[in-house]
């Protein structure tokens, strides 16, 4: 909580400004003085003694309005893209009378909401000339905000002058990548009730890894008899395995130029790093190994292996450095250079798309060499555009026109998803709100299958 009384003290007086009612009718009082000055010309003085009257009481009015004896705001230190964030503002106000609301408004980052601004009412907190109220605003992008501005501004009695208070803040406000989806009570459900839980645990008579040795029951698939151990014992005896753990998997993220385009008013950037985190999260109960590395023109990043769940918030701060970079990727230095700092066979989801068939090209040759060694998903969003402008009836030439180039593109697209596909990559096209879920689910389908190892 920063409170401003020492400021306060140093600031002047606070100005006396005419409100919009006070305005319009000093526009209506021109045509009545014209009115004057052709019908009575001696008369031509009432319209300025009307229009000085008007302002006399405006100033009375601004005086009406009552003093500013204190205003405190807190802003909270963190937020995430996506999410509304809540800035605090509360003001003393001293007058008599039954006024209109106190008004607020901030200024802020274009990173921290649309327009870079916001507006809100005060309400009345209880006691008498105690004013508070809510600034919501939601981020758009990652990264450090600032907060650069807060005015105040309450009305007379009549409406037609207000006091104003114009405040320099200088507040920073640090925007995470959006992890509600980790927190959602479905997730968290299926954490609990899954073979992942709070506490993992061991799955035996599934997987490749031994585990034990037990008796040999009827009902046992034989291929699990262990024909070595039988023999040494002179009794059947069969293997249990249990489901393998401390797999290596890299979230790897294309933060250029198409990731950098909006969806539903996030970039889709901001999108991948949400379902990604939600996925390295599950993958972390899992016992397993994550880490995230990040390109556009150049390597950005690649975060040590972090192994369990209380090392999440290290993936959280690194995503969050994820910057946005307005240039094409370049996957043939960004894969080869993964490619050269794992040590073993790994799981790669790569989150990527792509507008154009020069760069796709390059994409699934740098993809192809990738595949050679490791496990690849390949993860793209739903291109809605694309979407609307195919299916939409078109009226005139020009939206034909514009009809069947969407479709060129969209075919093209699917064109290569498809020879991913034939190289073996696990695709997954889907709309932002679910590719989360959507991954998680092709993960526990490729872990149980034991194909990451």
């Amino acid at each position: 909580m920063n409170t401003l009384r020492a400021l306060l003290a140093r600031l002047p007086a606070i100005p006396i400004v005419p409100t919009a009612r006070t305005l319009v009718l000093l526009v209506l009082l021109a045509p009545v003085a014209v009115l004057i000055a052709a019908t009575a010309p001696s008369a031509w003085i009432v319209a300025p003694a009307a229009a000085l009257a008007l302002l006399l009481v405006a100033v009375i009015d601004g005086w009406l309005a009552g003093r500013l004896v204190n205003f405190t705001y807190h802003v909270p230190p963190d937020a995430e893209v996506g999410q509304a964030a809540t800035i605090r503002v509360e003001a003393e106000i001293a007058r008599d009378g039954n006024a209109a609301l106190p008004e607020a408004a901030l200024g802020f980052d274009a990173r921290l909401g649309e327009g870079g601004g916001a507006e809100f009412l005060l309400q009345p907190a209880g006691e008498p000339g105690l004013f508070a109220g809510d600034g919501k605003l939601v981020p758009v992008r990652r990264g450090p905000g600032e907060l650069h501005d807060l005015w105040l501004r309450w009305r007379g009695p009549l409406g037609l002058a207000a006091r104003q208070k114009h405040v320099p803040l200088d507040a920073l406000l640090r925007v995470w990548p959006d992890l509600s989806a980790v927190r959602s009570p479905t997730l968290q459900t299926f954490l609990r009730d899954s073979q992942f839980g709070l506490v993992a645990r061991r799955i035996r008579g599934e997987g490749t890894q031994f585990e034990a040795l037990s008796e040999f029951e009827s009902g046992m698939d034989r291929r699990r008899i262990d024909w070595k151990a039988s023999a040494r014992h002179t009794s059947l005896y069969a293997r249990e395995n249990e489901a393998e753990r401390d797999n290596q998997i890299v979230f790897a993220f294309d933060c250029g130029q198409s990731m950098c385009e909006p969806v539903d008013g996030l970039p889709r950037i901001d999108r991948a790093v949400s379902a990604a985190l939600t996925a390295a999260y599950v993958a972390l109960k899992g016992g397993d190994k994550v880490s995230l590395f990040g390109f556009a023109d150049h390597p950005q990043l690649m975060t040590p292996f972090v192994t369990d769940t209380r090392a999440f918030h290290r993936l959280q701060s690194a995503a969050a450095d994820l910057d946005y970079i307005p240039r094409e990727p370049n996957f043939t230095l960004a894969l080869a250079t993964l490619t050269a700092r794992l040590k073993r066979r790994s799981l790669i989801v790569l989150f990527s798309d792509f507008a154009d068939p020069t760069s796709a090209e390059l994409m699934v040759e740098s993809v192809e060499r990738l595949v050679r060694h490791h496990l690849v998903i390949f993860v793209t969003m739903v291109d809605t555009e694309l979407e609307e402008l195919t299916a939409t009836e078109p009226d005139t030439m020009g939206d034909i026109a514009v009809a069947v180039g969407a479709d060129a593109l969209a075919r093209q697209r699917q064109l290569v998803l498809s020879r991913l596909q034939r190289l073996g990559v696990n695709v997954i096209e889907a709309p932002h709100e679910t590719i989360g879920y959507r991954l998680i689910d092709l993960y526990l389908e490729t872990k149980r299958a034991e194909a990451i190892g």
